[in-house]
């Protein structure tokens, strides 16, 4: 994908619109009261290690472990440094999970990630043979994810404290956009790439699906007592944030595959994200005894 040409603007545009589209209607469906609660009935500081350390760890090694090439490799960091996506309040909803929690957590991810995400990418990619032949602003990075990120949801949570029937009345509208705008252009990414995506060997989609589902075990064990609000969290940390990764990879590393297995890792991770929120239908409905 060259840099500057009219693909690259088209999937800059629609994953910066998926992304600030999502971030705004989640502002506009929290108080600060909900996200108080919510957090206080977590263990945060355990979510947060494990998020912005644990799993860019454990992507680092499963990297190392199944000698991933350096494109798919970066792919996956940028994946792991990018936690909780805008999604999981919909997986949380589909899965009658703890729907205050995962919108306390979807709220509270991006604003942190806007200041951890060029920092953890940096230092994760020290770590890949070659990584001095890859161009990565940190700076740049960073104002884009606070434009796109820190102030959609700012504006979110300030639109519904000052005009709560609108607030009310754009939350659905305003994320049944930022999705389709997603889905388009994760659509348009996966036909551009196809070819590429096509080419991922079977040992780098093994080391994806071992991080994915390793970083849900982890989250559900280290979340904390009720089993909602652990389903919330390992949803959100095996998920990780699609649109922020394909942002950073557009910014940063154009003209290279590092966009294609963005997508490839990415469209592995909302197959197993559904997958999750089916079993856990399942397994709900099988206690009821149908």
């Amino acid at each position: 994908m060259p840099h500057g040409t009219g693909t690259e603007t088209a999937v800059r545009w629609l994953t910066t619109t998926a992304l600030a589209g999502l971030l705004f209607s989640a502002g506009l469906r929290l108080n600060w009261a909900q996200i108080i609660d919510a957090l206080r009935r977590c263990r945060l500081g355990w979510i947060l290690a494990l998020n912005f350390l644990g799993v860019p760890l454990l992507a680092m090694g499963l990297v190392s472990l199944f000698q991933v090439p350096q494109p798919i490799a970066v792919g996956m960091l940028l994946l792991a440094a990018a936690p909780f996506a805008p999604v999981i309040p919909t997986f949380a909803r589909l899965a009658r999970a703890d729907p205050a929690l995962a919108a306390a957590l979807t709220g509270l991810f991006p604003f942190l990630s806007a200041f951890m995400t060029p920092l953890i990418c940096r230092l994760s990619l020290i770590a890949l043979p070659g990584h001095d032949s890859v161009a990565f602003n940190s700076w740049f990075i960073l104002l884009v994810l606070v434009s796109s990120i820190t102030v959609p949801l700012v504006a979110g949570v300030a639109c519904r404290r000052s005009l709560p029937r609108l607030g009310v009345r754009l939350a659905d509208p305003v994320q049944i956009l930022a999705e389709g705008a997603g889905a388009v252009g994760l659509a348009f990414i996966t036909v551009v790439e196809f070819q590429a995506i096509r080419s991922t060997g079977p040992q780098p989609l093994l080391a994806m699906l071992l991080l994915s589902e390793l970083s849900f075990v982890a989250g559900y064990a280290l979340s904390g007592p009720a089993a909602a609000a652990r389903l919330v969290v390992a949803l959100g940390t095996s998920n990780r944030n699609i649109a922020l990764a394909v942002l950073v990879a557009v910014q940063s590393f154009p003209g290279t595959p590092i966009v294609a297995a963005v997508v490839t890792n990415g469209l592995l991770l909302i197959l197993l994200g559904l997958l999750h929120v089916g079993g856990w239908r399942l397994a709900v409905w099988v206690r009821r005894g149908g």
